[in-house]
């Protein structure tokens, strides 16, 4: 497999999930850099929905990446430890303004 970079949007396997996490094959935001991904099997993202939102930032955050065929929402909340077998192909970069506004959120959340 590709190297799997931080600020790229992938598709990812969430399934099998309990109670609200997000389901399914949906893009994912790579928050972890690509040297923790390499050696640890496991990649660190969020989902992303197209599903316009009720909560705002930070808990959202409208995602910009060129690429995305629908309107999305990066789900900061949504932060999964996933193995890299569940991440598919590449689908959008994210801006570095966007991840980092998506790091931001994470810090409001867990502060």
């Amino acid at each position: 497999m590709a190297r799997i970079l931080r600020g790229e949007i992938r598709w990812a396997d969430l399934s099998p999930v309990r109670g609200r996490e997000q389901a399914g094959l949906r893009p994912v935001l790579i928050l972890s850099h690509h040297v923790f991904n390499e050696r640890s099997g496991t990649v660190i993202a969020v989902a992303l929905t197209s599903q316009e939102p009720r909560a705002g930032f930070p808990l959202t955050l409208e995602s910009s990446a060129a690429g995305l065929l629908k309107r999305s929402w990066v789900k900061i909340s949504q932060i999964r430890t996933l193995a890299v077998e569940r991440i598919g192909r590449r689908v959008a970069v994210a801006s570095e303004e966007e991840l980092a506004q998506v790091i931001e959120g994470l810090n409001e959340i867990i502060g």
